[in-house]
């Protein structure tokens, strides 16, 4: 076994712990840091591939910017993760028939590629193009309409998530647009006046003060 076959049953090793773990821990914010970690592992799994566009990618768009952001909403939200592990034994049957189906639809798509066939060897022109370029051209190709169709599943999964967030509920803190833009200033702020001095006490007020408080 070589080196470069002992890094990738390490970095295999790390990403399916920390994809189980993603799934298993308790706290939101662990279940994100070992998302964190297995992006981590995938990226240096596409390092041994040599590609190290989609490495470099993966780094900077999923763990740079997404994680970041759910990592910011999961610890401004709060959520209260009691509530969402009731039934959790109760819908376990039918979410494991729903994940078996859904791991055996990836291995019928996926089968040819389990079949190990030596690598074609790069031209003097791709190797000159670099891989990052002959990715582009690939993709915006001969994948061209899948790149299409995934867009659009991604646009309807973004539509979907905002339409689920904005539905009524008690435990979360919702904004009525409508009612801020018809606000006014008169419902929102009071003028009050008041004078710019206080006047002192008279001269004669104050010996009468003196003799009370010295009677007292």
């Amino acid at each position: 076994m070589d080196t470069t076959a002992a890094l990738f049953y390490v970095f295999s090793a790390v990403l399916l712990l920390a994809a189980f773990r993603v799934i298993t821990a308790r706290s939101m914010v662990h279940a994100a840091l070992f998302l964190v970690l297995s992006f981590f592992s995938a990226a240096c799994l596409w390092m041994l591939l040599k590609a190290e566009f989609l490495a470099i990618a993966l780094v900077l768009v999923y763990v740079g910017a997404v994680m970041v952001l759910f990592l910011f909403v999961v610890m401004m939200l709060d959520l209260n993760t009691d509530g969402l592990r009731e039934g959790f034994w109760r819908h376990l049957p039918i979410a494991g028939f729903v994940g078996a189906l859904i791991a055996l639809e990836m291995a019928l798509v996926l089968m040819r590629g389990f079949r190990v066939q030596a690598a074609p060897v790069p031209s003097a022109k791709d190797v000159e193009l670099g891989n990052t370029k002959l990715l582009g051209i690939e993709i915006y190709t001969d994948y061209l309409y899948p790149l299409q169709i995934a867009a659009v599943l991604l646009l309807v999964a973004i539509i979907a998530a905002i339409a689920l967030t904005l539905r009524a509920r008690k435990d979360s803190r919702h904004l009525d647009p409508s009612v801020q833009v018809r606000a006014k200033k008169a419902d929102r702020v009071r003028l009050v006046k008041l004078p710019p001095t206080i006047e002192a006490p008279s001269a004669q007020a104050a010996p009468g003060a003196a003799k009370e408080g010295g009677a007292a």
